[in-house]
């Protein structure tokens, strides 16, 4: 099934294609601008591409395996579409547009790298980073070390994925708050202890479309634990339909344009604990894979290190604002499948 992070995946893996290309291009443009004909241009524009083209992808398919055997549910998704696509990617950058252009310039067609207005963009482009590293410096410890206390203090907002729950998709026949309808619900998921379970509700494109989240009774399982959850599920929402809805119609198997019950899922407390540890290992494994795969391939351990320490610094620097706009802003910022969609697409630039 392709999920979020399976769709991330493949976005990650489209953008490495077209670098892959621009630095094929960019090198074939270097040597024709030093005077060599179109046929020797191509064949050293490949030749000094080849290198860091390899680099990048290999180490962001490693990277893939690794999450693949350590990590659960989507980040497998995320860590199939990935490696497919960067062997589908490199054989075609690699490969395939080389036989183009073989075809081509046997055939003698005229083969363009530019046209007159991007013939000399960034040739003559000078700027000074390192002038400005100590306000990149500034910047970035700073923010992240609030991040860092944010996240310690306050933490990231943990969805059903991470903490466990049920997951309810309604959809009404008008709009609705969802603060009113978070109300009812607490006043609906109560347990026979008196405890009160508060769910949480989005909004879920249009406003007549919600998703509810509860951890009531997420420990138990079994038939009629279910209908007790749907029957209080239904008690909760209900009152906020404009038209009367009987109660088997509000669960009805017909998802496409129907009103009720569209669409839920049950995530337990250990498949829960599944997911953190899954992300927790792939990502420090594929951490010390990149290390070692940078160390062999350059000889020289700083390489590693700055890689390794560059990655930390964006996946930190996006945690730590992710925790601190929670609240701040007027919508959740729920940690989820579409987080680890995110988190997962930065190591994969990051790694490139």
């Amino acid at each position: 099934v392709l999920t979020l992070p399976g769709m991330a995946g493949i976005v990650l893996t489209i953008g490495m294609a077209v670098d892959a290309n621009v630095l094929i291009f960019e090198r074939i443009r270097e040597e024709m601008r030093l005077g060599k004909g179109l046929r020797a241009a191509i064949v050293d524009g490949y030749k000094n591409s080849n290198s860091a083209i390899i680099d990048a992808n290999v180490t962001t398919f490693l990277t893939g395996i690794i999450l693949f055997a350590f990590g659960t549910g989507p980040i497998r998704g995320f860590a199939t579409t990935l490696m497919i696509g960067i062997l589908t990617s490199l054989f075609t950058a690699l490969f395939i547009s080389r036989i183009v252009f073989e075809k081509r310039l046997n055939a003698k067609k005229d083969i363009k790298f530019s046209t007159k207005t991007t013939k000399d963009w960034y040739t003559n482009i000078n700027f000074d980073f390192l002038k400005k590293r100590k306000v990149a410096y500034g910047v970035s410890t700073v923010v992240i070390a609030i991040g860092l206390f944010s996240l310690f203090t306050k933490g990231l907002n943990l969805g059903v994925d991470f903490v466990g729950g049920r997951s309810f998709q309604v959809r009404f026949d008008q709009p609705v708050e969802v603060s009113d309808i978070a109300e009812s619900l607490s006043n609906a998921f109560v347990d026979e202890d008196g405890n009160t379970y508060t769910p949480v509700v989005k909004t879920l494109g249009d406003a007549n479309q919600v998703i509810i989240t509860t951890s009531y009774r997420i420990g138990e399982t079994g038939p009629a634990i279910d209908e007790d959850v749907q029957s209080k599920l239904y008690a909760g929402v209900a009152g906020f339909f404009a038209e009367e809805l009987p109660i088997e119609s509000f669960f009805t198997d017909d998802t496409e344009d129907a009103i009720g019950l569209v669409g839920s899922r049950v995530v337990g407390p250990t498949i829960a604990d599944d997911i953190k540890s899954g992300a927790v290992y792939s990502i420090v494994f594929s951490l010390i894979v990149v290390f070692l795969y940078i160390l062999i391939r350059f000889r020289k351990w700083q390489f590693s290190l700055g890689a390794v320490v560059a990655l930390l610094h964006d996946v930190l620097f996006v945690m730590g604002v992710f925790s601190l706009a929670d609240g701040l802003l007027p919508f959740q910022l729920e940690v989820d499948q579409a987080f680890i969609a995110a988190i997962l697409t930065v190591i994969g630039y990051s790694l490139n």
